[in-house]
């Protein structure tokens, strides 16, 4: 079976600036304390946490002029964790 995410080669460029914060559109559960401002932070009726978004579907802390996250020092571990020009940012740079 041939796998459907490019080779992180054919990407020589592949830079958080480039790819316009695709990964900011996935849903970010919050599963411990964060130091997340609060503004950021969607809870459901069940109490579980997840990184708020608007209504274009991306991040509530996405600078949308920049592409930046405005809170970068606060992220959640899972954006942490979500290393550039990793798997996950190669599925996210091909297919957002």
């Amino acid at each position: 079976m041939q796998n459907s995410v490019p080779e992180i080669a054919e990407f020589t460029e592949i830079t958080c600036n480039r790819c316009q914060a695709s990964c900011c559109r996935l849903e970010v559960l919050l599963i411990s304390e964060t130091g997340v401002p609060e503004r950021y932070i969607a809870t459901d009726r069940w109490g579980g946490q997840t990184m708020a978004r608007l209504d274009d579907g991306w991040c509530a802390a996405l600078n949308r002029q920049t592409m930046n996250c405005m809170i970068y020092a606060q992220r959640p571990q899972i954006c942490r964790d979500f290393k550039m020009g990793g798997h996950e940012c190669r599925v996210e740079f091909t297919t957002g």
